[in-house]
């Protein structure tokens, strides 16, 4: 190696983690989304905590989750984050108005964690880690990973069972709280268990895909197999039609 080869090398592993970086902020809705995940949930359980009713604080939740939506439209950003949310705490909403109790607000998200890190574990068991899945597309690479890259689909089997054992851990700690604790104490404590784990799982999968091989870009493949067809068949046209002028001459 020499000494104008260092340089690019490391120039090129920047912009392989610049990437990276990029494609989790856009995956994970970056700091607006966690604001927008927090946000409703802090809204119910404060206002819970302050004065015990369940109506304005179910009420309360959904209406700030209509608002991040609203506000997501209005700048004509992504909503796919917001509208998660909505979902989400309407669920919720119609859970704890229907039995009226306040801890059921939650259930639906727990539920929800509990499956997704199930999910993430038993598909990469199954040899297809949701986490390539869900960055595949945001990488450009779609499916390539699987049979083309090994060294990126270990590294997005090794981010799946991370996030599976981060969300399977936060429901060994909340599915207890909701048997034996008021639905203050659980819910405090579920907002306590948004940011930190999410911010832990995400610099787990930065971590190992900054050390993965480049993702195989299958987009610029493809309009490079079709330009090649262009200008095969444009040869083609041309001998064609030069062929037919040397006959007539």
């Amino acid at each position: 190696m020499t000494s104008l080869d260092k340089p690019t090398e490391d120039t090129e592993a920047d912009d392989a983690r610049a990437v990276t970086e990029a494609a989790l902020f856009e995956a994970f809705g970056g700091v607006r989304g966690m604001v927008e995940t927090v946000l409703p949930g802090l809204l119910f359980v404060t206002i819970f905590t302050i004065n015990k009713n369940l109506h304005l604080s179910a009420i309360a939740a959904l209406a700030v989750s209509l608002l991040l939506v609203v506000v997501r439209l209005v700048m004509r950003d992504t909503v796919k984050h917001a509208f998660s949310g909505v979902f989400g705490v309407a669920f919720g909403v119609v859970f704890a108005m229907m039995t009226g109790n306040a801890k059921n607000f939650y259930l639906p998200g727990m539920l929800y964690t509990l499956g997704l890190g199930l999910a993430y574990v038993i598909t990469t068991l199954a040899g297809v880690p949701l986490m390539g899945l869900i960055l595949g597309p945001v990488f450009k690479e779609n499916l390539s990973w699987r049979t083309r890259n090994p060294g990126r689909k270990e590294a997005y089997a090794k981010a799946s069972f991370a996030w599976g054992g981060i969300l399977l851990a936060k429901c060994a700690i909340l599915f207890p709280l909701y048997f034996w604790a008021d639905p203050a104490q659980l819910g405090w404590v579920l907002v306590a268990l948004k940011i930190p784990p999410f911010l832990l799982a995400v610099w787990l999968t930065w971590v190992f895909l900054a050390k993965a091989p480049a993702p195989i870009d299958v987009f610029a493949e493809m309009e490079a197999e079709e330009k090649a067809e262009d200008e095969r068949r444009r040869a083609e046209r041309e001998e064609t039609a030069g062929g037919r002028h040397r006959r007539e001459a």
